[in-house]
């Protein structure tokens, strides 16, 4: 199981470099999830990554890291349902509006964040 944790790390660290070089097919991305009822797409996305994390958890090297992001996946996919899509959308409005070079220390992160995920599986 720590596997499937190690290739979900490798394909944020993917999604996060793309993101940095190319912050505005992130807007687009973001634009795409607004539309409708899509952003319930990307709560039950995060829903299932939790799930996974959680059940993976066990088996991976530093247990509390990939513990606490399954926990803070629950978190961010029941919000999205908690929150509903108006003030979703102007959370996601708020990412849009923010300079190229925000975006880009937040890819960063996200990078880190990968990283330590593959690290820690």
């Amino acid at each position: 199981m720590n596997i499937v944790i190690r290739i979900i790390g490798i394909v944020f660290v993917f999604i996060t470099i793309v993101y940095f070089l190319k912050p505005d097919i992130m807007k687009r991305l973001m634009e795409f999830f607004k539309q409708g009822r899509r952003m319930y797409f990307a709560a039950l996305i995060r829903l299932v990554l939790a799930v996974v994390f959680l059940l993976a958890a066990g088996q991976c090297r530093y247990f509390w890291v990939i513990f606490a992001f399954g926990v803070l996946f629950i978190i961010s996919g029941l919000l999205i349902f908690i929150l509903g899509p108006e003030k979703v959308k102007s959370y996601i409005n708020w990412w849009q509006r923010q300079p190229l070079i925000f975006l880009r220390v937040m890819a960063l992160i996200g990078l880190a964040i990968g990283a330590l995920v593959i690290y820690s599986a």
